[in-house]
Formats: structure tokens, sequence, C-alpha cells
């Protein structure tokens, strides 16, 4: 019965964790994305710096070097730039593999 509650618990502490870290990123990036005229270049460069921090925690690598990138595309003024990162990142975060929801288990 412990190693079962044990199980559940290591599955929902990874569910939390991509939670955490890959919803709250897309969400963010999403949010900048679609709000980028009313952003000054330092805040959505100070965003996306904070984007890759969540990637990288996750272990999304090239997800997180790509918005990197796009800060400091966003930070230098070359938008075109920082757009065309962005959505590479978002399209690289997309293909990430997510945690797959486990039947119900029985805890008592």
């Amino acid at each position: 019965m412990e190693i079962s509650r044990r199980k559940m618990r290591e599955e929902v502490l990874n569910r939390i964790k991509y939670i955490k870290n890959c919803v709250l990123a897309r969400e963010i990036c999403l949010l900048v994305r679609t709000n980028r005229a009313v952003l000054e270049p330092k805040d959505v460069e100070e965003i996306c710096l904070f984007i890759s921090k969540l990637c990288k925690e996750e272990g999304c690598e090239e997800p997180s070097e790509l918005c990197r990138k796009a800060a400091e595309a966003a930070g230098a003024g070359d938008e075109e730039r920082h757009l065309e990162l962005c959505a590479q990142s978002a399209m690289k975060c997309g293909e990430s593999r997510r945690p797959t929801p486990k039947k119900a288990t029985y805890v008592a």
C-alpha cells in the first residue's frame, strides 16, 4: 500500500513541476506575444529571460536557448528577429514531451 502512495506522490509532484514550469512558461509567452505592441523592449527582454529560466529548469535546453536569444534580440530592438526566435521556441516547446496522466489509482 505504501508503495502505491509513494508512486502516486511522485506522479503528482512531477505534474505540479510541469505546471509550475512548462504551463506557466507557455501562458506567459502567449501573453507577451499577443500583447507585444504595448510592451517596452526591456519588458519583453526581462520576461523572455524568465521564460528561458523556466524552460531550463524543466530540462528543455533548446527552447530555453531560443527564448534567451529572443530576449537578447528584443533588448537590441530587433523585433523581427525576436518574433522569429520566439516562434521557434514556442514550436520546440510544443514538441516537448508532456507528462501523461495515469489511470486513476485508488489510495486509501
